[in-house]
């Protein structure tokens, strides 16, 4: 189904051991991109992301290590022979700043699109670049810019029962095109996808926070997602004052947040630099939340 990788988990800059927040989904053999920040196209070829597969790019925000990796990922993709257009969806003002950062790159083989949301109401679109069946919706955070979260939703075909076309005599060669939600018509008569189907399957969602302070919000949002992506800059809380300041959360505020979502599952990412290893806290942590990951470069899963 969705093949997730948070190729980076990093806040601020980039370390030796901890690329930049960003996350990587692949869905039927193309692939959206969440956040650009230095050195991405590196983590992706590290954690075996491939970016030839690489459609859509989608930027929460416009501080550095969330898109100041732009053109060395736009020039890793001529290099990897991309021809189609690279849609990049983000907050007003990501035409410019595409633009500006571009200058560098030269000519490149193959057209950018920019689609700008505004940043203090919830905007629904399509990606038809990757599936039809996939809505997102990006929703204001609470940050010192503005800053975009995204939820996806993928949706599932519903579940092709052979014998029911068998019985209905259609032959094998429709079935595929039934089971994508067409119509056939074969010897006079017509044949719809819910006759062959037993019914639908609960789609796969999945939530993206970061960087913001912990407005309830986002749990909305987060609501039963099948796995939420939040940050969780630090785990003490004697830096609350400081990510109230800064416009960012604490592990405990991700964990909340996960909470009154009902998530199935947390992942947090977004780690400051001066926490040097995060995994200190996730006893605590899965006492509070069990389900929590304290993701760290490359963590995957497949929903």
């Amino acid at each position: 189904m969705v093949d997730i990788c948070l190729a980076g988990t990093g806040g601020m800059m980039p370390l030796h051991n901890r690329w930049l927040t960003c996350c990587y989904m692949e869905y039927n053999g193309k692939a959206i991109l969440i956040d650009c920040g230095e050195g991405t196209q590196i983590a992706l070829v590290e954690a075996d992301c491939k970016l030839s597969k690489l459609e859509t790019l989608l930027i929460t925000h416009f501080h550095a290590d969330h898109i100041s990796g732009l053109p060395g990922l736009l020039l890793s993709l001529g290099n990897y022979s991309k021809k189609t257009p690279l849609k990049i969806y983000g907050p007003k003002g990501l035409t410019e700043i595409v633009n500006n950062l571009c200058c560098i790159c030269g000519k490149l083989p193959y057209e950018i699109r920019c689609i700008e949301f505004p940043t203090n109401e919830i905007t629904e679109f399509s990606v038809p670049e990757i599936d039809e069946m996939i809505s997102v919706r990006a929703f204001p955070l609470k940050h010192r810019v503005p800053c975009l979260g995204y939820s996806f939703v993928f949706s599932r075909k519903p579940v092709f029962n052979p014998q029911k076309a068998e019985s209905l005599g259609i032959p094998k060669q429709m079935w595929k095109l039934l089971h994508k939600g067409e119509t056939v018509e074969f010897e006079g008569n017509t044949y719809t996808t819910e006759m062959v189907t037993d019914g639908l399957r609960k789609p796969v969602k999945v939530t993206y926070a970061t960087d913001s302070r912990p407005v309830d919000t986002i749990a909305d949002e987060a609501f039963r997602a099948d796995l939420f992506i939040c940050e969780g800059m630090y785990g003490d809380e004697e830096h609350a004052d400081s990510m109230k300041e800064k416009g960012h959360m604490l592990i405990s505020d991700a964990i909340r947040l996960a909470e009154l979502a009902e998530a199935e599952r947390l992942w947090l990412t977004h780690y400051s630099p001066a926490m040097t290893c995060p995994s200190v806290y996730e006893k605590g942590i899965k006492k509070k939340f069990p389900a929590a990951v304290v993701s760290t470069d490359g963590q995957k899963i497949n929903l």
